[in-house]
């Protein structure tokens, strides 16, 4: 093993987004020895679900980790939650399947298209269980990206992507 490493330019204490998890903070850089193999592993602290996940420092792009999208990237995100819901005439089970690969690609914008296409106005028909399930883990996922990015708390980052959703009714 090399100690040229190409680890990912990840520090402690900075938001990062593990894409079936959402947003973390990187806590530490530890060594331990796994299976007689010593490894570098990022431990990443996700608060709000009282959840801590060791990642192999080599691995961490191959499993999609990230840093905090840019401003622009939420720009883009808030645009998109302004179009037009796109409902595919699909099975709702297949449908229910693109929602949660889309959530769990950490890309922000395909969640964004998830919270436009799931959010129902109060003169809209009620949702099922499945599909406030989805739309909520999805909300979640942006609200605390744009928390994170915007340095505030995911209360205001709330009110800003309900502002968005509700102008886009008006």
């Amino acid at each position: 093993m090399s100690k040229t490493r190409k680890t990912p330019e990840f520090r402690p204490n900075e938001f990062v987004v593990y894409p079936s998890h959402g947003v973390g903070r990187i806590v530490s850089i530890e060594e331990q020895e796994i299976a007689g193999f010593h490894m570098e592993l990022f431990v990443i602290s996700f608060e709000k679900d009282k959840m801590t996940l060791r990642v192999p420092t080599d691995k961490a792009t191959s499993v999609g980790m990230r840093g905090l999208s840019s401003p622009d990237v939420v720009g883009k995100a808030m645009d998109t939650l302004k179009g037009r819901a796109r409902v595919k005439r699909a099975m709702w089970s297949r449908r229910a399947q693109e929602y949660e690969q889309k959530i769990n690609s950490g890309d922000l914008i395909s969640i964004a298209e998830v919270v436009r296409d799931l959010h129902r106005n109060d003169d809209q028909r009620e949702q099922s269980y499945s599909e406030r399930q989805l739309y909520e883990a999805a909300l979640e996922r942006l609200t605390r990206e744009v928390a994170a990015v915007d340095g505030v708390d995911e209360l205001k980052a709330q009110q800003r992507v309900d502002d968005v959703l509700l102008s886009r009714a008006a």
